[in-house]
């Protein structure tokens, strides 16, 4: 018989487990607890959606939608898409689901996205963004509110260090289309030694040559105009509202003139945190003002702005996570004694016992009936454990004799508190053994 072969797992996806899922729940449950301070509800949307919901408000000759979109024919010959990012598919459901009677709309979400691009550190095929966005909301507080969102998060989750926010304004239209004509200008006069894909740009997006990488292209687009020489009036007192509203909300930012969106519809604050932490893939949040997409839908003139940002590359930066509450593993303490290992079944029950006690009070704790001392020990640490409680019960006294053995640099108060958490209503006392738990009370 023909050996089954096992399908390999897709290129630029990903599995985890272990340290690598722990970071990425800690990311998504501080983004939780963050957006709640600000007050952004939670929002879902499709993880597919009509294509030309990205067609139209990521622009045609975008990379994204021209290259990188998972696009298909459905069954009844529907052109359908898996979502490369959120705010399309939040701006459809906006004017779909008569979303406008919250305007102004404050929300917040997290999933999977999708785009066929080149897999690199930090870089999937699927991969993960948190998202939040204002929508219905045209003053400077609302791009400085949803900046403090981002900066918060980014300190809560303890890799602020390093990360500098960089912020541009792109103007009101009036603006953009002034600088866009400069830009032009500028680059024509340079046609003939500028990259092929900025000749391209030059044509469809010209304000994208600016952020090229290619090496031909750098000492041009260093030399091209800056946008405050076309600046009006209106949209350099709102980039000045910006400032002085991170300024005073305490959100250190420094100014990148070349920071640019190619899409006509974005406005005035466009802003990236970047890091150098994480090679060339260096930006892990990034957003900014879209005043003009909702127009793009069909829907009516609609001020907006939002941002996003990589679950991964925040995980990356992140810290070894550590379990907020003690961890025990509950061993039987007659077997270990003994040096045997004995049959499970006159403990067991007591063992379980035990442990669902502690968990419906808030304790993580999970059983360990089989093995030799070491080896539990040893797969207890693994699993990250705070310590061991070996366990002797007196049922003639109706006493629970616990032994803590630590597993990590817990204090022994700190153990000693979780403990106390887990028996709140029985007595407990010192036992003869140093370190010994005795909980009265107990049967």
């Amino acid at each position: 018989m023909a050996k089954i072969e096992t399908p390999r797992p897709i290129r630029g996806t990903q599995d985890m487990i272990g340290e690598q899922a722990e970071r990425f729940t800690q990311v998504v449950e501080t983004f939780e607890r963050v957006r709640k301070l600000y007050g952004f509800g939670r929002v879902e949307t499709p993880v597919f959606e009509a294509t030309a919901v990205f067609s139209r408000s990521l622009g045609e000759t975008t990379d994204v939608v021209s290259k990188e979109m998972y696009s298909f024919e459905d069954r009844g010959g529907d052109s359908l898409t898996l979502r490369p990012e959120f705010t399309a598919g939040i701006a459809r459901a906006y004017l779909t689901e008569g979303w406008q009677r919250f305007s102004p709309l404050k929300v917040g979400t997290h999933g999977p996205l999708f785009r066929y691009e080149r897999p690199q550190k930090g870089r999937f095929r699927q991969f993960h963004q948190l998202d939040a966005e204002i929508i219905g909301a045209g003053e400077p507080a609302a791009d400085v509110e949803l900046l403090a969102f981002a900066d918060q998060l980014l300190n809560e989750l303890g890799v602020s260090d390093g990360v500098t926010l960089q912020l541009n304004t792109l103007g009101d239209s009036a603006t953009r289309e002034a600088w866009r004509q400069a830009l032009v200008a500028h680059f024509e006069s340079a046609r003939d030694a500028l990259s092929e894909d900025s000749v391209e740009r030059l044509v469809k997006n010209p304000l994208r040559i600016l952020d090229s990488k290619d090496p031909r292209d750098r000492p041009i687009a260093d030399a091209a105009p800056e946008i405050d020489a076309h600046m009006s009036s209106e949209a350099g007192a709102f980039f000045e509202a910006v400032t002085r509203g991170l300024d005073a909300a305490g959100v250190k930012w420094t100014r990148n003139a070349r920071l640019v969106r190619g899409l006509d519809y974005y406005r005035h604050t466009a802003f990236e945190f970047v890091t150098d932490r994480l090679g060339a893939q260096g930006t892990v949040l990034g957003g900014g003002r879209y005043d003009g997409l909702i127009e793009t839908l069909g829907g009516a003139h609609t001020p907006a702005v939002g941002w996003a940002a990589g679950i991964e590359r925040l995980a990356m930066l992140l810290e070894a996570p550590l379990s907020d509450s003690a961890k025990f593993v509950i061993i039987p303490h007659d077997s270990v004694v003994a040096g045997v290992n004995l049959s499970p079944e006159p403990t067991a029950e007591q063992a379980w016992k035990i442990v669902y006690h502690l968990r419906r009070r808030g304790v993580a704790a999970e059983v360990s009936l089989s093995g030799k001392r070491d080896r539990r020990i040893e797969r207890a640490r693994r699993n990250g454990a705070s310590a061991v409680l070996f366990f002797h019960q007196d049922d003639v006294n109706k006493k629970l004799y616990l032994l803590p053995k630590m597993l990590r640099e817990e204090t022994n108060e700190a153990i000693a508190t979780s403990v106390a958490q887990g028996f709140v209503g029985y007595p407990i006392e010192s036992g003869r053994s140093e370190g010994e738990i005795v909980i009265g009370g107990w049967a």
